[in-house]
């Protein structure tokens, strides 16, 4: 089922102000959605990758926002979709939070009324990132790199060896800055890149990559001792204005896809745990399965205000 969504398309100077913006004020207490779709009209030398670059979003969520459309070569006047809505994450809005399946870093300052965020890389297949929480034990500007004997040997069996010890500057793999976090004794960072392409998909050995602009900005203002809690949320609820959406993201398996029944159980695990949602608000189930069918990883809305219905409205798997 295709849901109509409400799209803010702007251009000129009003679209630069909001295309930078990756600080949001923080929804009113009781709901959880920040920032607003844009539409931009493609020009000729347009790519996703550069797209996400100027707009802070990554390669695979540009994708999924934009079905159809070439994401090397789009046609000059095709619309593009930039996804900058959001559902927060469930748990406490502090420290950092970065969803795994969402390839995203949100920031909550302390004592600010704001949230910050941003597209990250996440760990490949065989090197996943790790579900945890933990914090920022300590930070370094223009990094060098000693490669861990575990990427060394990777490299010389693939024909492609590496250095003992790469030194700070334009292509050093930890970019401009780096920030080692408190699990796997220290060896899981967050950092910047040398390269442009890859943020946004699953392509580090586990650490959490960012681009550089984004990493220096990110760097400048979280301190060391900072709360860092990594989730794996495919699918996120959130409430708005008194509807309620869902965000709906492929799941991240290195077992394989996970099946129809196991999405849809996972929809309705995540639902549960939402005391203010069960027994609330009646959803459209028909809405649901179009949500969670497009995984385009945009708030859609499954429930108007108004609908009240009793607490056994939990739909059984078999209306997947």
């Amino acid at each position: 089922m295709r849901l109509s969504r409400t799209v803010l398309a702007v251009t000129g100077t009003l679209l630069s102000a909001l295309a930078v913006a990756v600080e949001y004020p923080l929804p009113p207490e009781g709901e959880d959605i920040i920032g607003q779709e844009q539409v931009i009209t493609a020009v000729h030398e347009d790519t996703f990758a550069d797209l996400g670059d100027k707009y802070s979003l990554g390669y695979l969520e540009m994708v999924a926002a934009n079905p159809g459309v070439d994401a090397w070569l789009p046609k000059e006047g095709t619309q593009i979709t930039l996804p900058t809505r959001y559902v927060l994450p469930s748990g406490p809005r502090e420290g950092v939070v970065i969803n795994l399946a969402e390839y995203r870093l949100y920031y909550f300052p302390k004592g600010k009324n704001v949230v910050h965020t941003w597209a990250v890389g996440i760990g490949r297949e065989g090197w996943g990132s790790p579900v945890s929480s933990t914090t920022i034990v300590s930070k370094t500007a223009n990094p060098g790199w000693s490669p861990p004997k575990s990427i060394l040997k990777e490299h010389l069996e693939n024909g492609d060896p590496l250095p003992a010890y790469v030194p700070p500057g334009p292509n050093n793999p930890l970019g401009t800055r780096k920030m080692n976090l408190g699990i796997g004794s220290g060896s899981y960072l967050i950092h910047g890149t040398s390269k442009k392409f890859g943020i946004g998909m699953r392509v580090s050995h586990g650490c959490f990559r960012m681009m550089n602009h984004d990493v220096e900005r990110f760097f400048a203002m979280v301190p060391v001792g900072t709360k860092v809690r990594i989730v794996n949320e495919p699918y996120k609820f959130g409430l708005s204005g008194g509807k309620v959406y869902l965000e709906a993201h492929a799941p991240i398996d290195d077992n394989g896809q996970p099946s129809i029944v196991d999405r849809h159980a996972a929809v309705i695990n995540t639902l549960i745990k939402r005391d203010d949602l069960v027994g609330q608000v009646s959803l459209d189930w028909d809405a649901v399965r179009g949500v969670v069918g497009d995984e385009r990883g945009m708030p859609v809305v499954i429930a108007e205000p108004g609908q009240q219905i009793g607490q056994n409205d939990t739909a059984p798997l078999e209306t997947f």
